[in-house]
């Protein structure tokens, strides 16, 4: 067991290095928020949202949906493009030739997606405050939620993104399927368009995706208490955030074990 950690932490090494010499990945699921952010914070620059009293910028109400929509990039479409791609290219079934164990790669992609979505949410925050002057919460206690949900909502991404990888017949044809479902579930899901503002169908839809709760989970973190009669049932909700996002983690998991395999069963 040790041996597999210890070729998973080295794994997790490589897949890091590899990420950031990848311009196209490096855009889209690293820089792809804090490109959000910007449009928006500036788009929206002369606009307020929230009660009066309790007035926030467009930088300081967008950025908590850009922070999980950044956990959904980093770990599912990354996740399942990448092992797509590495499927279609030998990579896999060249890997399935040495020691290394799928579990010692699972730890490496884990980590690796562990690692970018860290620096990805500090890079957001920090250009938010720098940049726009957004205040942080103070509360010892938001920044506990913050912790909980990032940690929850990246190994459950990174779990369906595995298990997601399996549904492209080839490297080429990955983004053509992963790519608009993570923009139409960031669209539906409060990162873009203010979640209460959608027809209630499409909230109930939402609502059964990992992503919703965790943009709710975030606005939760980095919003003021006011804005919680804006969320369904008028409530933060954590203890749903952490019920349905426990589903698809196990969900992940169970698909992730199903369905991966060094090569695919008709190649």
């Amino acid at each position: 067991m040790i041996g597999i950690l210890r070729k998973g932490v080295a794994r997790s090494g490589y897949e890091i290095r590899h990420y950031f010499r990848q311009g196209d990945s490096l855009f889209f699921t690293f820089l792809f928020p804090l490109v959000m952010l910007l449009i928006f914070s500036v788009a929206f620059s002369q606009t307020t949202f929230g009660a009066p009293g309790e007035e926030i910028s467009a930088a300081a109400y967008y950025l908590p949906g850009m922070v999980a929509a950044g956990v959904l990039l980093s770990g599912l479409q990354n996740m399942s493009i990448d092992i797509a791609m590495e499927k279609g290219d030998g990579t896999l079934k060249r890997l399935g030739g040495t020691p290394l164990s799928p579990v010692s790669y699972f730890i490496g992609k884990l980590g690796q997606v562990l690692v970018t979505g860290i620096l990805q949410s500090a890079l957001l925050i920090v250009v938010a405050v720098v940049a726009f002057g957004v205040e942080l919460p103070d509360e010892p206690e938001k920044w506990v939620t913050f912790a909980w949900v990032f940690l929850l909502g990246v190994t459950t991404c990174a779990l369906l993104g595995i298990a997601l990888s399996a549904i492209p017949r080839s490297g080429r044809s990955a983004t053509a399927v992963v790519i608009p479902i993570v923009l139409i579930l960031q669209f539906v899901s409060g990162v873009y368009i203010a979640f209460s503002t959608l027809p209630e169908w499409l909230q109930n839809v939402a609502s059964l995706f990992p992503l919703k709760w965790l943009a709710q989970g975030m606005r939760a973190v980095f919003l003021p208490d006011g804005f919680e009669v804006a969320e369904v049932g008028e409530s933060w909700d954590l203890a749903g955030i952490a019920i349905v996002c426990g589903i698809w983690l196990v969900a992940g998991l169970v698909l992730a074990r199903v369905t991966f395999r060094w090569i695919r069963k008709d190649g």
